[in-house]
């Protein structure tokens, strides 16, 4: 049996690995000149390959695809992440915030060794081939620097990442062509991405680039219940990024396109009482600065300052019980996400809906997706890269029993 797996991340080769494991004969296709590049370059800060946080928790972290996204970590969660890891003689650890990295923390020695592997076994890659859609026999086309090219094969895994990083190849170039076939696809939004807020010229000048360390998000839901994400970000000359940004950008996502704006509160002090707080500031400063007061008894300086000083009011900086409240619950304005392509990773894609449990597309018999090209999403911390591999392998095993099922094993 013959399977395309088109797109070189994690998700076209685990898809490729799995089928050729199964007896397939697999080509994979990759438009830019070699495989894994946004993975590389995902992993340059330390490749965080998954989370070790109970499963309860792990699963909540895809929100709305959790019931779709489940049973597929079910069959490859990250128990079995980190065994195939050590298969190809990487051994992990997991770092003080329960996320899971390689002992060496580095993404190339993971990704040389599994393509030599997938080479060893069979798997034969074709760079700088470029999908451009199907032709009128059905055979796959592409282009390349030798010219256009058409491929028959018996099944085809769409690998192709969403749209953020272009340069990289996920330029969502697919999406046209699925739409030409009839596929509806969710429209592609930013996910882990930072926002604008709309700085002054002095605050911008001065903190653009500083980070704002221990601090938490404090997010409200519908009931009214408040929840606390500690972590920190980092400001930028138009807004604001970062993990503990990323943890919620979903919900400001969403909130900035229903309202036009998202208010994101943070906490300053996240290990500091308001009571507490309101009382310390109450104190009297005698003749010392305000600054001065604020880091001698809130332990507030330097970003921190500077982002109390560009959202409170003087009247409520003279207010110790209002001050320590606009220190514990900071409400930025949030006017915009930043664009797709500056975003970690992507929102929308094809829905769930239009496949079948193999992760098939129901109306295009033979052709499979898996990745970030999946209508789905998930905060950074190892769950975006684990929902890639399991959907690779359950797409990889989809199209091997599809072929089997039409007598082609």
């Amino acid at each position: 049996m013959k399977i395309a797996v088109i797109g070189g991340g994690p998700a076209g080769l685990m898809a490729a690995e799995t089928a050729c494991a199964a007896g397939a004969q697999v080509d994979l296709y990759d438009a830019m000149p070699s495989a894994g590049r946004k993975f590389l370059l995902a992993g340059k800060g330390g490749l965080n390959l998954t989370h070790s946080e109970p499963s309860e928790n792990f699963l909540s972290r895809y929100g709305e695809r959790r019931a779709q996204i489940a049973p597929l970590l079910t069959s490859f969660g990250p128990d079995a992440l980190k065994a195939w890891a050590r298969g190809l003689g990487i051994e992990t650890f997991v770092g003080s915030s329960g996320r899971v990295f390689p002992k060496d923390l580095k993404a190339a020695p993971l990704l040389r060794s599994w393509l030599r592997r997938l080479r060893k076994s069979g798997v034969q890659f074709h760079v700088r081939h470029r999908w451009i859609g199907w032709d009128e026999q059905g055979s796959l086309l592409f282009s390349t620097p030798d010219g256009q090219r058409a491929v028959q094969t018996g099944a085809v895994v769409l690998a192709l990442g969403g749209g953020s990083w272009p340069k990289l190849g996920s330029d969502a170039s697919w999406v046209p062509l699925l739409a030409n076939r009839g596929i509806q696809v969710a429209p592609l939004q930013p996910a882990n991405c930072g926002f604008d807020v709309g700085w002054s010229e002095h605050f911008r000048t001065k903190f653009a680039g500083r980070p704002v360390k221990s601090v938490a998000v404090v997010m409200r839901n519908d009931a009214g219940t408040e929840s606390w994400h500690p972590g920190e970000c980092v400001i930028t000359e138009t807004g604001v990024e970062g993990g503990v940004v990323y943890t919620v950008s979903a919900s400001l996502r969403n909130e900035i396109l229903a309202k036009g704006f998202a208010t994101l509160r943070l906490d300053l002090a996240p290990d500091r009482d308001s009571s507490r707080l309101a009382h310390d500031l109450a104190r009297p400063r005698g003749k010392r600065t305000m600054a001065t007061h604020l880091q001698r008894q809130a332990h507030i300086e330097g970003v921190k300052a500077g982002l109390l000083r560009e959202v409170v009011s003087k009247e409520d900086f003279a207010d110790p019980v209002r001050l320590a409240a606009a220190i514990k619950s900071l409400p930025l304005k949030l006017v915009a996400p930043r664009p797709l392509e500056e975003a970690i990773s992507t929102a929308g894609g094809v829905p769930f809906e239009a496949l079948d449990e193999r992760l098939m597309i129901r109306n295009l018999p033979g052709v499979f997706c898996a990745g970030e090209m999946l209508d789905w999403e998930a905060p950074t911390g190892g769950y975006l890269l684990t929902a890639c591999f399991a959907t690779g392998r359950a797409a990889g095993a989809g199209a091997v029993t599809w072929l089997t099922k039409r007598g082609e094993g």
